[in-house]
């Protein structure tokens, strides 16, 4: 990688054992491989693509479902195992990593390519989005169903409010309709199911 450090055989493997851990079924390896496989029909596309890779590989090392700061601590990890990399270069990927919160907000160059990767999943075909929609569910588990529902709406209400989901003009053209017809399928289901 072109970052000026490679993680250590021994930190991979702490990054894939974290991936792994209890209480995932979206945030999985399976995940992460998704993204490395979609990353890498586009790599032409990043100006630093070993950041980017790596970014993609600890955005989601920290996860749990009942905090609000996974990515920060999963920037705070990438940190911490890249130490010995030159200090912009962890910049750049501390701040790759904080911007999969999925804020509103406008992006470019290789932190919006991260984060379309990452929200690559809602362009995919209905049964693939069904499949994620019901693994962030059981992530989920411990949420009361009126409260899961009510906050799921909100998600999805906030993207399809976005003039668009994708920053960047190759994932908008590969993803953009679809995913807007999954989001609006899951909304109307969630919303169909409430009493």
């Amino acid at each position: 990688m072109e970052v000026g450090v490679a993680l250590e055989e021994r930190d991979y493997r702490r990054v894939r054992r974290a991936w792994n851990g209890m209480g995932r079924h979206y945030h999985t390896l399976a995940h992460l491989d998704a993204c490395l496989r979609e990353f890498d029909g586009v790599r032409e596309l990043a100006a630093r693509p070993g950041e980017v890779e790596l970014a993609l590989w600890l955005h989601d090392a920290v996860y749990r479902s009942w905090r609000r700061d996974n990515e920060a601590q999963s920037a705070a990890l990438a940190a911490d195992l890249l130490r010995a990399a030159p200090v912009e270069c962890v910049e750049r990927i501390r701040y790759m990593i904080l911007d999969t919160q999925h804020r509103e907000q406008e992006l470019g160059g290789d932190n919006a390519l991260v984060v379309d990767v990452d929200l690559s999943i809602l362009g995919q075909p209905a049964d693939v989005y069904d499949t994620f929609a019901r693994a962030v569910r059981r992530e989920y588990w411990w949420v009361p169903r009126a409260r899961y529902v009510a906050g799921r709406c909100a998600v999805l209400e906030g993207f399809l409010a976005r003039s668009s989901i994708y920053q960047s003009d190759t994932f908008y053209r590969s993803y953009e309709t679809r995913a807007r017809a999954n989001l609006a399928a899951e909304l109307a289901r969630l919303k169909g199911a409430c009493p």
